[in-house]
């Protein structure tokens, strides 16, 4: 039987303190080790032919985390952008990859050097078309559907012009099809107000393993599972 690769995948990359916990290691180090697993990840996916990833590294609920860990999840959301985009100006063959970066959630609560870096990577890659990887920084489903009914009613659309279509344009991911299989790591079976509007007929796909432990077959299980399913979409 033919493998349907799914076109778009949602990633929760948890899990990455009890990976830590588990070796008896500071929880910092399990932010480490899924942050390197990540860059792997987006990797294995672009090879199998998908062609968006969107993943979320810090919701609108991380805010309530300890302040220490908050800072910490700051600065290295920063470096990690940081890090990337000086390869990918430094390096023509990570150019060749094609992958455009864009950056969803409430860009105005996170730190000016971080909107900054943000701006950069996202005018860099802007004209970018192989690869779409969309990162979710304080970004809440919730938010996501108030915010696109406040730019509505700021635009003036009157309520009898308010279809799905047209809400589709001013959701943060406009102009991207809806995600086909979300991938959760880390053993919680929840969409943790993430993508409300535009997971109404995602796949899920939920693994017991930590995030830093979640490997390239653990990948090729999920696309199995994503392709053995008759998606009727309640038709």
């Amino acid at each position: 039987m033919k493998i349907k690769v799914p076109y778009h995948i949602v990633l929760f990359p948890d899990g990455n303190q009890g990976w830590a916990r588990e070796r008896g290691l500071p929880a910092l180090r399990g932010y480490w080790e899924g942050y390197k697993n990540l860059l792997k990840f987006w990797s294995w996916c672009q090879k199998r032919g998908v062609k968006i990833l969107t993943v979320f590294g810090f919701t609108t609920e991380n805010w309530n985390r300890p302040k220490r860990e908050v800072s910490f999840l700051m600065r290295f959301l920063e470096k990690g952008l940081k890090e990337n985009l000086q390869k990918y100006i430094n390096n023509p063959e990570y150019q060749k990859l094609g992958v455009r970066v864009r950056v969803i959630g409430q860009k105005e609560r996170l730190s000016e050097s971080l909107q900054k870096i943000i701006r950069e990577v996202e005018e860099a890659t802007k004209n970018n078309n192989k690869f779409f990887l969309n990162l979710g920084i304080s970004y809440g489903g919730k938010w996501d559907i108030v915010q696109a009914t406040q730019r509505i009613i700021q635009d003036g659309i009157s309520p009898e012009k308010v279809t799905e279509e047209l809400f589709n344009q001013y959701i943060s991911t406009a102009s991207l099809p809806d995600p086909d299989l979300i991938i959760r790591a880390g053993g919680k079976q929840r969409l943790s107000n993430s993508l409300l509007w535009q997971t109404a007929y995602s796949e899920l796909y939920f693994s017991k393993k930590f995030w830093p432990d979640f490997n390239e077959e653990d990948l090729d299980e999920a696309i199995r599972e994503y392709s053995s399913r008759q998606r009727t979409f309640g038709k």
